[in-house]
């Protein structure tokens, strides 16, 4: 039996921890605009989750786990970083 996941195993969302991913408004969109290159790609990930039904227990789920990098439930890397500061 092989037990080996394939890549369709990365993009599944890990419902045990967060169950409400499946309803995020960025469960179809592309992985890479909330990991940011560019300003203009985390705006584009912003906007996503000023859409988002879900985006307040995204973001509860990046404070509680210390997320450091990408977008999550409508606030960038500097955004939590000045939460947690404060």
């Amino acid at each position: 039996m092989n037990t080996t996941a394939g890549p369709d195993a990365l993009d599944a969302p890990i419902l045990e921890e967060r169950p409400w991913a499946v309803y995020s408004a960025c469960k179809n969109a592309d992985p890479a605009i909330f990991f940011a290159a560019t300003r203009a790609d985390e705006r584009s990930a912003l906007a996503i989750c000023g859409a988002c039904t879900v985006a307040r227990e995204c973001l509860e789920f990046a404070v509680e786990t210390r997320e450091r990098f990408g977008v999550w439930g409508g606030t960038s890397e500097r955004d939590r970083r000045k939460m947690l500061k404060g």
